[in-house]
């Protein structure tokens, strides 16, 4: 028996199907958003809207626009195309003609419509799925490309979104850097022509640019006003955002695979699927946009979101290559000591016949050196839960070091050039794991270890090089498609691994943050955003993540790098996910007393700082300081961050207003992670309403340079 509700969507899929020459509107809303297209009487469908959700029965006066929703190449396109293709003929042209929608609700909060766009002459059929999250004003958008022609087919573009905006004038904000300098953020306005932002990479494809934007409308925009959007392309390889200005001064914006030597061969009865392109609006700035990620980020983008993270220890700073099973159980002594929950044995733990003793050999003969570890690694995990402390591991199994015995057995296992010298970056090569049979070691080796040891408590995924010199004899002659099949064979052998291990915490981990997007994050609890952990540039990096991550994701740690005080090092670890990798035995009394309670604050507050709504006050890109602060939901707690980067000679810093609070309630404000237990904060303690720190404000700002505060509000 069909139910009523059956009935009636059957009926809206055979409307849309009938009244084809009748313009239609397709709205795709959220709470606060919408997203609204158009079907003119030629079958063509347009975007007419994006922005604040419209009063219902406004849709019905909105014109349809000039502007087609996903535009083909080869036909009568002037500009850059969504889509190109030739056809199994030889015909370079396409024009896609809608035929049906259908929404699905996946439960209250997310629903997914599917538009279905045909060419009327040949069997090629293109599929948009919009998903819209209804809390989090979050929309997903992602294609499906198929057909049923006689022979494979050819796709040269294959966009996962194509958004357009009609305004006076346009501000792109993008991110980029290199190692150790990762999340620049930079504002340039949008002129006549194109801008690109891609990557060439591969594998640690975010090491120049990273996978995230800003388009600002009409103005830039700043923290809490201007219109704007804010997009990521959850894809863990090329990606391509294309920004172009056309003659009437419209903007199309163009996110997907980047198509830089990827035509694509697609046979027919395949469907190619598209990552997804996150994206949200806002006409309040980019906290608004900010928070709607870290909303939706902590429930659908991220692994087990409402799982509380770990604080750890790295032996890396401490030990480096050079350690042995005593000097790691007197780490696993120093993290309890600490309160860490965690011990991670980094790179270096592996090898036999050529020993990981520096980076130029090992990688690929993944069991343990006998010299360093003659008991192996279910020792390890044992001693360290006799000192009460959690045992994790360093990996990277997606690469080689040619002086391994993986590379003696399996020279055809690495991608390369036939006819050409290898080429080698950091001494290494990566694995061909388009090949089933790598698929299968590179998941065994994770496998193997955690079977063994099934007390392993985590994982640090790491990815040290991008891929040159590609070429995989498992492609034959479809060799354009590998920066393509790479990334989806890296999918399948994590989904394996979670399949089985489905609550391991792993980072995600690039030579820092050379790969950082919500492609890989659904496999992965947190990730690691750089190696440079200065606790100065740090604040710089974390911000530039913290638009678009929860802060639980970002995974700081105390190190000696930088000349900053062990409190300035430990407060802007506090803004992400804590932890440590420093020479513990080298702390005075009074370090050790500070550490620890610092880590008791942490994990004392961690609801609020790692799901609380974050709102920055001060930007470190304005002013030579930063403030920005957490506050739960209830509105009851909150916790502020505040840095003196760099005073010059006669600097004064005005009172800082909050945000975010309940101008009904009385905030008591206390000083935390103070050396000494010696508060410097000129305001000491004190109670305040909400409504007057958020209209007049406090002094929250140290004087001295390199220094920081830790502010402590509840409310009574």
């Amino acid at each position: 028996m069909i139910k009523p509700s059956a009935i009636a969507l059957i009926a809206l899929l055979i409307l849309f199907r009938v009244n084809a020459q009748t313009p239609r509107q397709i709205a795709v809303t959220t709470d606060h958003l919408e997203l609204l297209l158009t079907v003119n009487e030629k079958g063509k469908l347009y975007q007419s809207y994006l922005g604040e959700k419209l009063r219902q029965g406004d849709e019905a006066v909105v014109p349809a626009g000039r502007h087609e929703a996903y535009i083909p190449s080869g036909t009568n396109n002037l500009f850059e195309p969504a889509i190109g293709v030739t056809h199994a003929d030889g015909n370079p042209s396409l024009e896609l003609l809608f035929k049906e929608v259908k929404t699905e609700h996946a439960d209250g909060n997310e629903h997914s419509t599917t538009i279905t766009l045909k060419d009327p002459k040949y069997p090629f059929e293109v599929l948009l799925h919009i998903a819209a999250y209804n809390k989090e004003d979050i929309f997903k958008s992602w294609t499906e490309i198929r057909h049923q022609e006689k022979t494979a087919l050819t796709l040269s573009n294959f966009a996962s979104a194509m958004l357009h905006f009609d305004a006076p004038r346009y501000w792109l904000t993008n991110f980029h850097g290199d190692w150790a300098e990762e999340m620049k953020m930079k504002d340039n306005e949008l002129t006549s022509g194109i801008k690109i932002l891609d990557t060439k990479l591969g594998t640690r494809a975010d090491m120049y640019q990273a996978p995230f934007f800003f388009v600002s409308l009409g103005k830039p925009s700043a923290e809490n006003e201007g219109e704007l959007i804010a997009g990521t392309l959850a894809w863990t390889g090329n990606f391509r955002f294309a920004f172009e200005v056309d003659e009437q001064n419209s903007l199309r914006v163009i996110a997907g695979i980047n198509n830089f030597a990827s035509q694509y061969k697609l046979p027919p009865g395949q469907t190619f699927t598209t990552p997804a392109f996150i994206f949200t609006w806002s006409n309040t700035g980019r906290g608004t946009a900010s928070r709607n990620f870290h909303r939706w980020g902590s429930k659908y983008g991220v692994l087990n979101g409402d799982t509380p993270r770990m604080v750890l220890l790295n032996n890396w700073e401490a030990t480096y290559f050079d350690f042995n099973e005593s000097k790691l159980t007197s780490l696993f002594e120093e993290g309890h000591k600490l309160g860490a929950d965690l011990f991670l044995l980094d790179d270096g733990w592996f090898a036999n016949k050529f020993p990981r003793n520096n980076d130029e050999a090992g990688l690929g003969d993944w069991e343990e050196n006998k010299a360093k570890l003659p008991h192996g690694i279910g020792y390890l995990v044992k001693e360290a839960a006799a000192r009460k402390i959690k045992f994790g591991i360093w990996v990277e199994p997606e690469m080689v070091n040619p002086k391994s015995e993986l590379y003696e057995k399996h020279p055809d296992w690495v991608l390369k050039l036939p006819n050409r010298d290898e080429d080698y970056y950091r001494n290494q090569l990566v694995l061909d794991l388009i090949n089933p049979k790598v698929q299968d070691f590179v998941f065994g080796v994770l496998d193997k270890m955690l079977t063994a040891n099934p007390d392993i408590a985590y994982i640090k995924w790491d990815c040290n090089r991008m891929i040159t010199n590609g070429w995989s004899p498992y492609l034959k002659d479809n060799q354009s498609g590998l920066y393509i099949e790479y990334t989806k064979s890296l999918y399948e052998v994590l989904k394996r691994l979670r399949a089985k291990y489905p609550a391991l915490p792993i980072m995600l981990c690039s030579g820092g943050g050379g790969r950082v997007d919500y492609g890989a994050l659904p496999y992965f609890t947190e990730f690691w955003p750089s190696d440079d952990t200065d606790g100065f540039e740090r604040v710089f990096i974390q911000w530039g993540y913290s638009y678009f991550f929860p802060s639980f994701t970002i995974a700081s740690h105390v190190t000696t790098w930088g000349k900053q005080s062990l409190k300035f090092r430990t407060d802007v670890a506090m803004m992400g996910r804590l932890g440590y990798d420093i020479n513990l035995d080298r702390f005075t009394p009074e370090e050790w007393a500070f550490s620890q309670q610092a880590v008791a604050d942490y994990k004392r507050l961690y609801p609020v700082i790692a799901h609380g709504s974050q709102y920055r006050l001060i930007s470190p890109y304005d002013e030579n300081r930063a403030v920005l602060m957490y506050i739960d939901e209830t509105k009851n707690k909150a916790v502020l961050f505040s840095y003196n980067l760099h005073t010059r000679f006669g600097e004064s810093f005005t009172a800082v207003r909050l945000e975010g609070l309940d101008a009904g309630k009385r905030y008591r404000i206390r000083e935390i992670n103070l050396p000494g237990g010696k508060s410097s904060w000129a305001g000491h303690d004190g109670v305040y309403s909400g409504d007057y720190l958020m209209k007049v404000g406090l002094q929250v700002s140290p004087r001295e340079a390199l220094s920081s505060y830790v502010l402590e509000l509840t409310a009574e």
